[in-house]
């Protein structure tokens, strides 16, 4: 269902993307953002259900301003290796890895109006997207790391947002999440009896039933907003 094609940022730097394309006719464009593990065999199946589901996705690999070729597992050695790449994306001068994001945006219009989703580190960076980035009608965070503290927590976004958050995640803390609710009234905030990583199926966090009821909240909001 997906091939790896390359992609153009506004300042000339190219990188890959996975786009898994839908068998009958768009509802619309979706750009899926990685964890801190690559665009692997997880993120190319969440990409391939959404396709299943009707949607043009496209998934653009945010590590290869740093480090290109990255797929990593889910082992401590992974987990370590993964937050280094974080850490260096994070610390490219502005705006970093944001110009990739809005290519990823650019090229998901062709199918319609274009929603982001992205999990862990990929959601963070789909708040941010929601609150800066152009070309968006709809965002589907889940348990974005350092989303609701600081800055970010203050971010504006100029689109809907319905954020997914595990009430057992230690990286979120739960009050965190109760004060994002008040700063932010007009985002639509769920928590499930889950840790972090839930969607994962790949994940020893992996929740069933979390990931199920997130996945049909998710695909109803993008339904009400792209088609």
């Amino acid at each position: 269902m997906g091939q790896t094609i390359e992609l153009t940022s506004a300042d000339g730097f190219t990188f890959p993307a996975y786009v898994a394309q839908p068998s009958a006719k768009a509802k619309g464009g979706l750009v899926l953002l990685q964890e801190i593990f690559g665009v692997n065999s997880h993120i190319r199946a969440v990409a391939d259900g959404y396709a299943a589901d009707g949607y043009f996705v496209v998934a653009p690999a945010t590590f290869h301003r740093v480090k290109p070729g990255v797929e990593l597992g889910y082992t401590e050695a992974d987990m370590k290796a993964g937050m280094e790449l974080k850490a260096a994306v994070e610390g490219l001068p502005a705006p970093g890895v944001m110009p990739d994001i809005q290519a990823a945006i650019d090229h998901a219009a062709q199918a319609g109006k274009v929603g982001i989703v992205g999990y862990c580190w990929g959601g963070l960076l789909t708040w941010r997207a929601a609150c800066a980035l152009k070309g968006l009608a709809a965002a589907a965070p889940y348990y974005g790391g350092g989303m609701t503290v600081g800055e970010d927590a203050q971010r504006r976004p100029t689109v809907p947002v319905m954020v997914h958050f595990g009430a057992q995640d230690h990286w979120i803390p739960l009050e965190s999440v109760e004060a994002f609710k008040k700063a932010q009234p007009g985002v639509t905030v769920h928590v499930y009896d889950a840790n972090h990583g839930f969607n994962c199926d790949q994940r020893g966090s992996y929740n069933e039933a979390a990931a199920k009821l997130a996945r049909e909240r998710t695909l109803a909001f993008f339904a009400q907003h792209l088609g």
